[in-house]
């Protein structure tokens, strides 16, 4: 399911990130890479805010829809 699926205060993990080389290339380099641990700060219309690696990373809804979770 997509990121934009969950709630604030969810953890949960990376499944995979969809999308062309470019786009999955940055959220890479963002930290959104399969297996990791994301936790949702906030989720306002498919907005969302995560915290990833340490670092909280405000993702718009077209870019969260590419992160899978399971």
């Amino acid at each position: 399911m997509p990121i934009t699926m969950l709630k604030t205060g969810d953890i949960v993990t990376i499944q995979r990130i969809s999308g062309s080389d470019a786009v999955r290339q940055h959220l890479g380099e963002l930290g959104f890479v399969a297996g990791t641990e994301v936790k949702i700060v906030s989720n306002t219309n498919g907005n969302v805010i995560v915290l990833v690696k340490d670092s909280r990373v405000a993702l718009d809804r077209s870019m969260a829809m590419r992160v899978i979770v399971f």
